[in-house]
């Protein structure tokens, strides 16, 4: 990636106003237009920031795409505090799903998933992106341990990655459709085999 990388434009001012409407093109391109249609032409033209400054700051539609994820994985989250695992964990699936389901936000969450297939710049980009969305859910996890509802050490990452990879299955790989029942199915298997203790994280083999 030629563009200065994601968090190195200095926030405030004019600055700030430029990145911002160089992000809301950005998804607005992606969700028209797709990985492939996402170019520096159109996002300067949707944005009105001149193209030069758009190449000289994120110089392609890879460095827009990982800006974008960037600022999206500092952004809060919602994460359920519903006082079970079993609850946080089914309303978290949901969140997910809303997220690609939703008329404005899913074409724009859709997208950013298939740039990924596609750019090894966009990959790693998304891949920071949900290694950051982990590490703010681990926390129902950590409550479930201290309230005693799984075994201590239960890998809290492995524990969101079960309750949410269905999703992505039926939506990127198989098509079958996917609705709360899916999710709320995901959720509950995942919450089972944490409960059960198979998802501890094993011991370290001795050096």
């Amino acid at each position: 990636m030629t563009a200065a990388g994601p968090g190195t434009v200095r926030p405030g001012g004019r600055t700030a106003r430029v990145r911002d409407a160089v992000r809301e093109a950005t998804l607005a391109e992606l969700a028209e237009h797709g990985y492939r249609g996402l170019t520096v032409e159109g996002v300067a033209a949707r944005s009105g920031v001149h193209k030069t400054t758009v190449y000289r700051r994120w110089g392609n539609a890879d460095g827009l795409i990982a800006d974008a994820l960037d600022r999206a994985a500092a952004e809060p989250w919602p994460v359920p505090d519903t006082g079970t695992l079993a609850g946080d964990l089914r309303d978290l699936a949901r969140l997910v799903l809303h997220g690609f389901t939703d008329p404005a936000e899913g074409p724009v969450a859709r997208a950013f998933v298939l740039a990924a297939a596609q750019s090894g710049d966009a990959a790693r980009a998304l891949h920071a992106f949900l290694a950051r969305r982990n590490e703010q859910a681990a926390v129902l996890v950590e409550r479930a341990a201290r309230r005693g509802e799984v075994p201590p050490g239960t890998d809290a990452a492995e524990v969101v990655r079960i309750a949410v990879a269905p999703l992505y299955y039926r939506l990127f790989i198989t098509g079958e459709p996917v609705d709360e029942a899916a999710a709320d199915h995901a959720a509950a298997a995942a919450c089972a085999a944490a409960r059960s203790g198979a998802l501890t994280r094993r011991p370290e083999p001795a050096s």
